[in-house]
């Protein structure tokens, strides 16, 4: 593996402080003395620049209600940082809400991880403190600092409150599709949907279930990333404030040791977290995810040794969209930690973290286990499998898979027939048409909404029940794509169907009338459509990959990598550098 020569900045010895990645005039004293005039100029003594510098990754931004919390959650790290004798310097980076990014989170996720990258090469800290929440930032800033080499600790924003709808507890974003539902089959009507949208979203903060936010904060503390009991503590708390002045002391702990992600996230740490991931009920974007991190230090995840781990974790923790409860009810049932404890004999107990310990010796120092009900012991699970299984078949040869801890029992057998869309603009003029072509037995599937294909590989993979079947009364149906879905919703959905239509994969040959046949038992994903004639299909409809002129989508219709490589960039996975 060779590097480029700013990599030897992150093979310095800790306290190297503001010598640490000087900018070059040739001489390296006046380097040295050029910086150290301007950030004096800040009102830094001499003694605060002798310190440990702490660099603290801050995400702020009025477009992202996920991290609205930011200032209380900076203040507390720096005053982490000063305690433990660290010198706390914030910097801003790229700061992406799922709602607000236009064509898609996902496109600019590994935007966001190059800046974090960058920025902690270029910028004289010996540890980071990477602060985020929403759901592609902390997989962004953990690609990001996995790259850079710098010892690092997420601390994620935290989950926001539950509000109250007619006295039922409501909260983001699975209520959102729930009720939405109910809109769209005409159960309730607009001025209902409208009291639902003012209590649906109580304070800042990320989603209050089991989505790819909260997913991702257990997956940072499992993989060893962030402190224990750091990810379950809603947003507006004085937990919150607690893991995050603890945080900052930790990283002053790190940048004295030395410990940099490379000793944390291991082969044996990913797959603890993928224990995790399975045992939560989490979301599919996890494995896109937790595939990409992993990828940066040069650790594959094989789908079929998760499918294996799957069949052996038991979904425990009993939230929205798997089970029934919110982060909140995680929190005060002992968050991570307390399911750490019920899968201890899964796991690889001699994994490094953040403070210097094994996960084995954290899970001791969490102490006993109370009475709850959010956390199931290994003997009474919510669902006896892991929450995603892996799928194959002529449909998806690469892989697809399901969250079959949040799709309907009855489907997870069934042949039907296909109804195509064939992207993203087909589905929206047609779905809600009176006179399509589409019984409730059918599959419904969408083309083109992979990682070249949308693109970004678009939360669309949760395709909208049609609406003259949904005022029918029909709640699920059988969903196959080349995308994603948020980590809030449920039903019958397959995603993630590799290789993607736009590359030329068999989902590009389907059409409506075609049978396809899901059996999650046997994972099995087949359309039922022989060789010959999608050999013929092939020759005569031949797919041309989409390409740009310039600019950052030229960069990512370039070098994307599929979904069961984590859809990052080929060149800044480990085995491209």
């Amino acid at each position: 593996m060779s590097h480029d020569s700013r990599s030897k900045d992150s093979e310095l010895p800790p306290g190297e402080g503001l010598r640490r990645g000087l900018t070059s005039y040739g001489d390296t004293d006046f380097s040295l003395f050029l910086r150290t005039a301007f950030i004096k100029g800040a009102g830094y003594t001499g003694d605060a620049l002798s310190r440990p510098v702490i660099g603290i990754a801050a995400t702020g931004s009025g477009f992202n209600p996920c991290h609205g919390n930011m200032p209380q959650l900076l203040e507390a790290v720096r005053r982490g940082v000063m305690l433990s004798g660290g010198l706390p310097v914030e910097f801003p980076t790229i700061s992406i809400h799922e709602s607000f990014a236009h064509p898609t989170s996902m496109f600019l996720r590994n935007l966001m991880s190059m800046d974090t990258e960058e920025m902690i090469r270029a910028q004289p800290m010996d540890a980071v403190v990477l602060v985020g929440g929403c759901d592609k930032t902390v997989p962004a800033q953990l690609m990001g600092a996995a790259s850079a080499g710098v010892p690092a600790i997420q601390l994620v924003t935290g989950s926001m409150l539950t509000g109250s709808h007619d006295g039922t507890r409501v909260g983001a974003c699975t209520d959102c599709r729930r009720y939405w539902a109910r809109y769209r089959a005409g159960e309730i009507d607009e001025a209902e949907i409208g009291r639902v949208n003012d209590q649906l979203v109580a304070s800042v903060g990320t989603c209050s279930v089991m989505g790819t936010a909260s997913t991702m904060a257990c997956v940072a503390e499992a993989l060893g990333m962030a402190l224990p009991g750091s990810a379950s503590p809603p947003a507006v708390t004085a937990d919150r404030m607690r893991v995050a002045e603890r945080s900052g002391a930790t990283a002053v702990a790190l940048a004295r040791s030395r410990l940099a992600p490379a000793g944390i996230v291991t082969a044996k740490s990913v797959e603890n977290a993928l224990r995790v991931l399975l045992a939560i009920g989490g979301s599919t974007n996890g494995i896109v995810h937790l595939t990409a991190i992993a990828g940066r230090l040069g650790i594959p995840v094989d789908l079929a040794r998760l499918d294996e781990l799957g069949r052996e974790t038991p979904v425990l923790v009993d939230l929205k969209p798997s089970g029934q409860g919110y982060m909140e009810d995680f929190h005060h049932a002992g968050g991570v930690p307390a399911l750490l404890r019920e899968l201890k004999p899964l796991l690889h107990l001699d994994a490094m973290t953040v403070t210097g310990r094994t996960l084995g010796e954290e899970i001791e120092a969490s102490g006993p286990g109370f009475p709850q009900q959010a956390i199931r012991p290994l003997a009474n699970p919510v669902f006896a499998q892991g929450g995603i299984a892996v799928l194959r078949g002529n449909l998806a040869p690469g892989g697809a898979i399901i969250k079959q801890s949040a799709a309907d029992a009855k489907l997870m057998r069934h042949e039907g027939r296909a109804v195509v869309f064939e992207n993203a603009a087909d589905l929206a003029a047609r779905i809600d048409r009176d006179d399509l072509d589409v019984a409730a037995d059918d599959i419904l599937v969408l083309k083109n909404i992979g990682p070249k294909g949308a693109p970004g590989m678009p939360e669309a993979g949760y395709l909208p029940i049609p609406k003259k079947l949904a005022r029918a009364g029909v709640k699920d149906m059988v969903r196959i794509s080349d995308g994603r879905m948020s980590g809030t919703a449920a039903g019958t959905i397959v995603l993630h169907a590799t290789p993607e239509a736009a590359l030329g994969g068999p989902l590009a040959w389907v059409r409506t009338g075609d049978r396809i046949r899901l059996d999650v038992p046997a994972r099995a994903l087949v359309l039922m459509v022989g060789e010959d004639e999608l050999a013929r299909r092939r020759a005569e409809h031949p797919v041309t990959p989409p390409t740009a002129e310039r600019g950052y989508l030229k960069l990512f219709l370039d070098t994307v990598t599929q979904a069961d490589q984590g859809v990052d960039f080929d060149f800044l996975r480990a085995a491209g550098r």
